[in-house]
């Protein structure tokens, strides 16, 4: 007799059945969910599918009792303890239900599933959680960064493109221009959890089942918004993951922007900032050094993120069907960049408030290269009528003698500027020094710029409660999802007490 003895039940993949031979080790598509926390979605999914099928009358409701009952007593232990030492990975509840019941009972609970929908299941319950997760640190860090941002708005400093001094800004400034990068990143991360809280369950492998299976009340129990409507498209196309992965991976790709930022604004030659010790390492060697190595783990990780991203799209590249064991490599890439992504957006919101400015020393260099350069010309446009691009060629004649003559921006004279001006046009233009001066001031220069969105101290100060009403909106949107949620689970939960009792 080939059934196996219940509580000596290994799974249906059993030499002796259709293959004759053990599985080869490590072929298992499922022995990367070391994580006990990852096996709690097969749990959820083995709860609500026994609900639905008892309510439906698709299998014994006392039988459904029995099973509901041992779960709960598997939670009382440890649900990913058990099921890791039980084995089976996603049909750790069936061979569990086996052993303990017989699979008279137990064996009755994969009724109208497969492993393609326990597996799609897995997928989506684990990114919406991620996504929840990642959601609210990012709410934290633009929580963080608006606060230090208008504790900066008056610190002026250089901008930078090509790594040349362009033009006087300000760290408040640049701490903004963040938060519309979280902001975007949020909005991104949304449209994937709209995207993946629909529920793949009941589909089974492509064409669901002939018995009368409710998807739409398994789906209510588990918290899913919503489901599939295609039963192939919820099993076979993973491009929802994709979009899923894109919007960690544009979060990793900001983080190290970032992370460059003020690894430059921490060095020597720039001197902006200091770090806090506990982010930074030193040398075995050169014990003067102050390495700045958590920014480095944060550069660093972008790298992995856009691998994972990448093999992703390869794994995905074969015909519908033919992915199924190749998706384990899209799912390590996907959850590894995911908990980089919150352990780096947890470390941005610790370091900035602690990060100290060196609020003379931004000033000082500010004006120190010609990024002020463009307030000059426009003082020629303003004060002297000139059409810009002659002022902008006067100008430029001005900074190649400043440079030629070591003088700086500081010490320049309106003879200086005159002389320029007779080199490009024939003629002087005789701006007086005080527009010269106020021309060539970066905290000026910063102040006159009151435009919309601009960086002056003033307008910035105009923009921060739109900044705080868009995040208040965006953490009322995480905890909203995160109560749906906690609501299908007593849910779910009082459905098992009516069966149970």
């Amino acid at each position: 007799m080939r059934k196996q003895p219940h509580g000596e039940y290994q799974g249906y993949r059993t030499p002796g059945i259709r293959l004759m031979e053990p599985l080869l080790p490590g072929v298992s598509a499922f022995t990367d969910d070391t994580d006990p926390s990852a096996l709690y979605p097969y749990h959820l999914f083995d709860k609500a599918h026994l609900v639905m099928l008892a309510e439906e009358d698709l299998i014994p409701r006392q039988d459904a009792a029995a099973m509901l009952k041992a779960l709960r007593e598997m939670e009382a232990q440890g649900v990913g303890e058990v099921r890791q030492q039980v084995g089976g990975t996603m049909h750790s509840g069936e061979q569990y239900l086996i052993r303990l019941l017989g699979e008279e009972v137990g064996g009755r609970m994969h009724l109208g599933r497969s492993s393609g929908d326990l597996r799609a299941v897995w997928r989506r319950c684990r990114e919406r959680d991620c996504l929840i997760d990642m959601m609210g640190e990012m709410n934290g860090l633009r929580a963080a960064l608006l606060e230090v941002a208008e504790k900066n708005l008056d610190a002026v400093m250089p901008g930078y493109t090509h790594s040349q001094h362009a033009q006087p800004t300000t760290l408040g400034h640049q701490f903004l221009a963040w938060v519309c990068v979280l902001e975007r990143c949020f909005q991104r991360a949304d449209v994937a959890y709209r995207r993946v809280n629909e529920s793949p369950a009941g589909a089974a492998i492509m064409t669901g089942s002939d018995f009368p299976l409710n998807r739409h009340r398994t789906a209510e129990l588990m918290g899913f918004d919503g489901v599939l409507r295609n039963t192939y498209d919820a099993i076979l196309n993973e491009d929802v993951a994709l979009d899923t992965f894109h919007a960690v991976a544009l979060v990793h790709l900001s983080l190290s922007r970032w992370a460059s930022d003020i690894n430059f604004w921490f060095t020597s030659e720039a001197g902006y900032i200091d770090v806090p010790d506990r982010f930074c390492g030193t040398s075995s060697i050169m014990m003067q050094k102050k390495n700045p190595d958590s920014l480095e783990y944060v550069r660093g990780a972008v790298a992995e993120s856009m691998g994972g991203l990448m093999t992703a799209f390869a794994v995905q590249k074969a015909a519908s069907g033919d992915p199924t064991m190749d998706l384990r490599y899209m799912d390590r890439a996907l959850f590894n960049s995911f908990e980089m992504a919150i352990r780096h957006l947890r470390w941005f919101t610790e370091l900035l408030p602690e990060m100290e400015v060196k609020r003379e020393r931004m000033r000082e260099m500010a004006g120190a290269h010609w990024a002020q350069a463009t307030d000059v010309a426009g003082a020629l446009v303003r004060e002297k009528g000139l059409p810009w691009r002659t002022a902008h060629q006067i100008v430029g004649i001005l900074v190649r003698y400043s440079s030629e003559r070591n003088i700086r921006p500081q010490e320049v004279t309106p003879a200086l500027l005159d002389e320029a001006a007779v080199e490009y046009m024939g003629e002087p233009v005789g701006l007086g020094d005080e527009a010269l001066r106020r021309a060539l001031d970066p905290v000026e220069f910063v102040n006159r710029r009151t435009l919309y969105g601009g960086p002056s101290p003033e307008e910035c100060l105009r923009r921060l409660p739109e900044y705080r009403a868009q995040l208040e909106q965006d953490e009322a949107l995480v905890e909203e999802k995160s109560k749906r949620l906690s609501q299908a689970a007593d849910k779910l939960e009082r459905a098992i007490d009516a069966l149970v009792d």
